[in-house]
């Protein structure tokens, strides 16, 4: 019995992979794992665990150059969507878990994140910029049902009026509609929706426990009805995955409601390019390869690419052919629409918790 050979259903990662920092590592021996097939046991129950952290600070200031946020805040640590190619999986390892099925099933929940959030933006010294909510981890992620904090921290950002991003791809965000479409009468809030692909059977491979692609589509329309601008994040375009859909991909986005798309080439940094290829090889064995090769071929003959101003890009050919396509989606389904900037006016009026009158 080879526990590697099995495909896990409903999860991204197929495996625990090692963590960098530390020395030692775990592995189930085929022994261990022949008696439980014996016993008629489960090695692993495949469960998802909360467990609560005590952040003493909650807003994040960015330094990377080429993301495009200056701040962001993340209400959890570790995301239950499962994205295969999730960047932000080797984060996990500074907890001291494995970027690999642990980034999917111990998520870490910041209950304290409204009250640390509120103290930020009551301070003397900050100034208002619009802070991305998810810039490591969705904010609506399937711990957001049961835990409710991304809203909690909406409320904190209506009451300050103060901007604010989403970058999301659950559908959960509707259930906030109400302060949703309150920050937006005030131009205090933008929404950029993930979406990779129409096809539902590569969605669930790709981001097994994330909203269905009819679903984010809804999403989008119905924020864009109440008029919440929403950016379609194409990203990542995965040559030989999701790279032919870039033009019915912004159609539908603009049709739905979008301002704007943007888009990023996936890169396989750290632990990734180990969870990537172990899962290709086990969900799409018939293209493993020539998927690898491509996406090689757009960062210089590597997987890993960490190079400022490239490696969301990517370079190459692919990597020119994916931003050619991007400049003919935009010319021709979104010719006329802009994504507006947010409004940071009003935040120094209500930095007292409510609008001074003198």
């Amino acid at each position: 019995m080879q526990e590697e050979s099995q495909y896990i259903k409903g999860r991204g990662a197929q495996k625990n992979v090692h963590n960098r920092f530390f020395a030692e590592s775990y592995d189930m021996l085929d022994d261990f794992l022949n008696y439980c097939e014996a016993e008629g046991d489960k090695p692993d129950d495949n469960r998802t665990h909360y467990l609560e952290v005590f952040p003493k600070t909650i807003v994040n200031k960015v330094e990377s150059p080429d993301v495009g946020m200056e701040f962001s805040m993340n209400a959890y640590q570790g995301c239950e969507h499962g994205c295969i190619y999730c960047y932000a999986r080797n984060s996990h390892e500074y907890w001291g878990y494995s970027a690999g099925l642990d980034f999917e099933r111990k998520i870490l929940v910041k209950k304290n994140a409204p009250v640390l959030l509120e103290e930020k933006l009551k301070s003397k010294n900050w100034k208002a910029h619009p802070i991305v909510m998810s810039g490591n981890t969705d904010c609506y992620q399937p711990a957001e049902k049961k835990f409710r904090i991304t809203r909690q921290c909406l409320e904190v950002f209506l009451k300050y009026r103060h901007p604010v991003a989403i970058i999301t791809k659950n559908a959960l965000i509707a259930r906030d509609m109400d302060i949703v479409s309150a920050l937006a009468k005030e131009n205090l809030i933008g929404v950029n929706v993930s979406i990779t692909s129409l096809n539902e059977k590569t969605r669930q491979l790709l981001e097994p426990r994330t909203a269905t692609i009819a679903k984010r589509l809804d999403t989008v329309k119905l924020l864009s009805e109440n008029g919440v601008p929403v950016n379609v994040m194409l990203a990542p375009i995965i040559p030989g995955i999701n790279s032919h859909e870039i033009l019915p991909l912004a159609k539908a986005a603009s049709d739905a409601g979008a301002l704007s798309i943007a888009h990023t080439v996936v890169r396989l940094n750290g632990a990734i390019g180990e969870i990537f290829t172990d899962w290709i090889q086990k969900a799409m064995p018939d293209r493993a390869e020539k998927v690898l090769n491509q996406i090689k071929a757009c960062h210089n003959g590597n997987l890993n690419d960490s190079r400022w101003g490239e490696r969301m890009r990517g370079d190459g050919e692919f990597a020119e052919m994916i931003r050619s396509q991007m400049g003919m989606a935009r010319r021709k389904f979104f010719a006329g629409k802009q994504f507006p900037k947010l409004n940071t006016a009003l935040y120094e009026q209500y930095k007292g918790g409510q609008l001074s009158l003198f």
